[in-house]
């Protein structure tokens, strides 16, 4: 029997603690050797929708599967086939709209935890959108917060975002006027836009700050310019494979050297302790966020654990064998 999980079925058991802990857990499991991933693809025809896809195996979890989703004018639809690394049973078919934002913002909670001043207070996001929301919740996880400053492109979103924000965090959340008022006095910055071109100077930033940028994963698209890549002190991602195919941040501010890659390091390293992070309060650190299978599989693997434990979702069969007349 394969279980189906919908959008409001993962709403109900995904929380921001257990997609941090899902988060670190799938970068560990890549340290240690135990994780494997294939990095994002994608089909256009032109006139036509994207297809994304991105694949995964958890051997500590006992899972694989993979994330696959269109984007189109219309819209985004994204779905996690969950599969028993053993026997190959197709476990579970989740809907992953919020799994994917969820997971999002775990990533950049576990690198704030590891790479932000521990105190950090203040936090500038430009972009006010449906990531931005869990991106502010993760780093909330990590971080005493005591005041957001938010600025996006349409003034009365961005002041909603403020209002709703507030209440949800529990602290100030300001409307800024412009990006640039967003980050001013920010020890934590996110990006977290649609933009094809920067958003976040790096004429802005100051000693001392971390960045978060989630945004651009085309080559072609950056959100910062390159600038604010080339002030970051120490530069990490979830994986430099994946940066090297979309990064558009990287990419473009390395305009082409390839010895510059090898100064980006990964997450699942410094979790295991094998490269450096932060080494002083005056350093700017980047976390370059590509979003990788790894993260939605054991994300995935604790959402339908819980779904069994809870009696949530509705069970179909799948590819049993019928008995012959």
């Amino acid at each position: 029997m394969t279980l189906l999980l919908s959008e409001a079925d993962v709403q109900s058991l995904l929380t921001m603690a257990l997609a941090i802990e899902a988060a670190e857990d799938a970068f560990r499991r890549l340290a240690d050797g135990s994780a494997q991933f294939h990095s994002r693809q994608r089909l256009h025809l032109p006139g036509n929708s994207y297809l994304h896809y991105m694949a995964a195996a958890d051997g500590t979890g006992g899972y694989m599967g993979m994330k696959i989703y269109t984007s189109a004018r219309e819209g985004l639809r994204f779905m996690v086939p969950l599969f028993q690394a053993k026997t190959g049973e197709m476990l579970a078919l989740i809907e992953a709209s919020y799994l994917g934002q969820m997971r999002t913002g775990a990533a950049s909670g576990v690198a704030t935890k590891l790479l932000a001043r521990a105190d950090a207070r203040n936090v500038g996001i430009i972009g006010t959108g449906f990531q931005a929301r869990t991106q502010l919740e993760a780093v909330g996880a990590v971080r005493k917060v005591e005041r957001v400053c938010a600025f996006g492109r349409d003034t009365e979103r961005r002041e909603r975002f403020a209002r709703e924000m507030s209440e949800k965090l529990g602290v100030p959340v300001e409307a800024a006027a412009s990006a640039e008022e967003a980050v001013r006095e920010a020890d934590i910055v996110i990006t977290s836009t649609t933009a094809s071109k920067p958003v976040l100077e790096g004429r802005w930033l100051r000693a001392g700050m971390h960045i978060n940028a989630i945004g651009a994963n085309f080559p072609e698209k950056a959100e910062l310019d390159t600038e604010a890549v080339n002030r970051a002190d120490v530069i990490f991602t979830d994986s430099r494979e994946q940066s090297k195919l979309e990064a558009g941040d990287l990419i473009q501010a390395f305009e082409g050297d390839s010895s510059r890659w090898k100064d980006v390091k990964e997450l699942s390293d410094l979790i295991a302790g094998r490269v450096a992070g932060r080494t002083s309060r005056e350093q700017i650190t980047l976390f370059k966020s590509n979003g990788i299978a790894i993260e939605d599989v054991v994300t995935a693997g604790r959402i339908y654990e819980l779904a069994l434990q809870r009696g949530v979702g509705s069970s179909v069969e799948l590819w049993e064998s019928k008995s012959a007349n």
